[in-house]
């Protein structure tokens, strides 16, 4: 392959990456908790030793998907007036226990499942300061979660959710829309802010991904047209250079 294919070629492959990521935060412009990821690229040198080089040339220069990161600012809050729907407005996430092991996640839909164990949409126990579940009896009716994560009934107090901030988020891999599994340890909120009552909406932003997906498919596009416009060339000097008839 020449390098002018090779160049392009690895472009296309960065763009095609930036289209991807771009699409799964439009996908989940509505998912609560979701954080909005971004494509940091950077660039490979191919140094060109042991080859004659252009004066002033230092090598190739290769487009590079170098890491996938996350947009840690905040989404919204959107009041649901249902009190197990909770909020966390600061640092830190909610624990909850999958079949895979205990997962980290900003989505505060829960709810009771029928033996009144608290847990998220997808049935997954709710944990607390000490890594385990909080249940409701049958005549906990009003049910009371404090900013601090404190959890009480008119029968007295429950337990404490748990939040955990880890020592770097951008070590955490996502697992679906919502949870996420944390590759560096973890440490308790010292002061967690819960807010009952709400959840907080993805802090994607609609209209600029919707724009930034025009101009990753115009930059696709542009790059796939220099792409044939390089194999016409080739094709043009193949056809001028060989005598009429040598293919045949």
């Amino acid at each position: 392959m020449d390098i002018t294919t090779s160049l392009a070629a690895s472009r296309l492959v960065a763009q095609q990456r930036l289209m991807d990521v771009t699409a799964n935060n439009i996908a989940n412009a509505n998912t609560p908790g979701f954080r909005s990821e971004r494509v940091q690229f950077s660039d490979w040198i191919d140094p060109q030793t042991g080859t004659a080089r252009t004066p002033g040339s230092k090598g190739i220069t290769y487009a590079q998907d170098r890491a996938t990161y996350r947009e840690s600012q905040p989404g919204t809050l959107t009041h649901t007036a249902n009190p197990l729907d909770l909020a966390l407005t600061g640092a830190g996430y909610f624990t909850v226990n999958t079949k895979a092991g205990p997962r980290l996640t900003r989505d505060g839909r829960f709810g009771l499942l029928p033996n009144g164990t608290l847990a998220d949409s997808s049935g997954n126990p709710v944990l607390d300061t000490s890594g385990k579940p909080i249940q409701f009896a049958p005549t906990d009716t009003q049910i009371s979660i404090a900013g601090d994560g404190s959890v009480s009934t008119e029968n007295g107090q429950l337990g404490k959710i748990g939040i955990v901030q880890p020592a770097d988020e951008m070590r955490m891999r996502a697992e679906g829309g919502t949870n996420f599994v944390s590759d560096s340890p973890t440490a308790p909120v010292a002061t967690p802010t819960i807010v009952q009552g709400a959840i907080e909406d993805s802090n994607v932003q609609p209209v600029m991904e919707v724009t930034r997906m025009m101009d990753d498919v115009r930059q696709f596009q542009f790059v796939t047209q220099l792409l044939q416009a390089e194999g016409d060339r080739q094709q043009n000097t193949i056809d001028k250079l060989l005598p009429s008839g040598a293919g045949s």
